[in-house]
């Protein structure tokens, strides 16, 4: 398996726990706003950084 690939899966879900996990910080009220915004920032560039390396990895069989 191609470590690249892997590396941008593992990227794209850690991402995407970061994203539910702001965007659930934000309707509870239970984080301050500061600590989920910056969350939210490092969970999107994981995510984009993520489907990036997955995008443009080719298999190589």
């Amino acid at each position: 398996m191609n470590v690249k690939r892997t590396f941008g899966t593992v990227l794209t879900i850690l991402g995407i726990i970061g994203l539910i996990y702001s965007g659930w910080g934000f309707v509870q009220n239970s984080i301050q706003t500061k600590e989920l915004i910056v969350i939210g920032i490092i969970a999107i560039i994981f995510f984009v950084s993520g489907i990036g390396l997955v995008k443009n990895t080719k298999d190589e069989a």
